[in-house]
């Protein structure tokens, strides 16, 4: 009778115990990416001249008459471009990742429950946000961010959208992964995003897309099989930006000046993945990738079922950043 009974009682604790784990709160989107840029001019004649963005704000950094420069590609989404006096000359130009979602300080809470390494409380950034960074499986710096309603970004919001803007929305991220099935387990077990396609262009698997939970934003698993040269990580760590026609989007660029050093644009070319792009390169060499969101037939290219590169060492950045924006 008392063994019926605590097995009664155990099972009757069960929600319990479940009501009062913390649950993730929603991650809606790809807030932006950062970069470090050797040539702030020239990188910001690069996302603003050639690209057609606007600028809508800036801080200035430690280093007297350098800044850290928002770029802004929607109301939600943006790129950030740091000067790469603060960093390694070697170092990969990728600072960091960033996602948004409705409650940070739920979320570093949520996350804490789950092994992941958080700050002691979610700060309140110079441009009035919450935010916080945490690492990846590889290595990779991932910001948690909330926009308020008293910061920046809010503050901003319906400016600084010109015409001249080549894209309005940034689909996707690519970040280097080495460690497949940890990245999976974190990105898709802890925070929810959901795999949407895989693809290689041979024997070994290239890419797994994941899907953010309460979006349409993804992040890009660019897979290797051997330690990535810096020149390589230019080129896979990078933005996508969604555009409905690829080739006026070409042919408009072509109405534009370049930076000078800037490497010139690829000729546009259906992707693995059926969808048509061109991938142009900003003046230090990382890719800003120009594609449209359907397959060039409206025909749906089938995931690959090659198999993933062993796991290699998490990959380490060859810098470690200073500063939270």
């Amino acid at each position: 009778m008392k063994i019926r009974v605590l097995i009664l009682a155990s099972i009757l604790t069960l929600p319990l115990i479940g009501a009062n784990s913390p649950r993730r709160p929603r991650i809606t989107g790809i807030a932006h990416a950062a970069f470090y840029v050797t040539d702030m001019a020239k990188a910001r004649a690069f996302y603003e001249g050639y690209l057609g963005f606007q600028s809508p704000f800036s801080i200035p950094r430690k280093t007297p008459g350098e800044s850290l420069v928002w770029i802004k590609i929607n109301d939600r989404q943006s790129v950030e471009l740091f000067p790469a006096s603060e960093v390694s000359p070697a170092a990969d130009r990728l600072y960091h990742i960033a996602i948004e979602t409705d409650d940070a300080e739920a979320m570093r809470v949520y996350l804490q429950s789950k092994g992941i390494a958080v700050p002691p409380k979610t700060a309140i950034g110079r441009i009035g946000n919450k935010n916080y960074f945490i690492k990846d499986p590889n290595g990779n710096t991932v910001e948690i961010v909330e926009y308020l309603p008293e910061g920046w970004t809010r503050r901003e919001q319906g400016k600084f959208l010109p015409d001249t803007r080549i894209a309005t929305r940034m689909s996707h991220v690519g970040i280097m992964v080495g460690q497949l099935d940890a990245s999976l387990k974190f990105y898709g077990d802890i925070l929810g995003f959901t795999e949407i396609w895989r693809g290689g262009g041979g024997k070994l698997l290239s890419w797994v897309n994941l899907k953010v939970p309460d979006g349409a934003d993804y992040v890009e698993f660019m897979l290797y099989d051997k330690p990535p040269t810096r020149e390589g990580l230019l080129t896979k760590h990078h933005i996508c930006l969604e555009v409905a026609d690829v080739a006026q989007a070409g042919a408009l660029l072509k109405t534009r000046a370049l930076p000078a050093g800037s490497k010139t644009p690829d000729a546009m070319k259906t992707g693995v993945n059926g969808k048509r792009q061109i991938n142009t390169f900003d003046p230090d060499g990382t890719r800003v990738e120009i594609m449209e969101p359907g397959t060039f037939d409206g025909k749906p290219v089938p995931p690959s079922k090659a198999p993933p590169p062993p796991p290699l060492p998490p990959y380490q950045p060859l810098a470690t950043p200073k500063a939270a924006s």
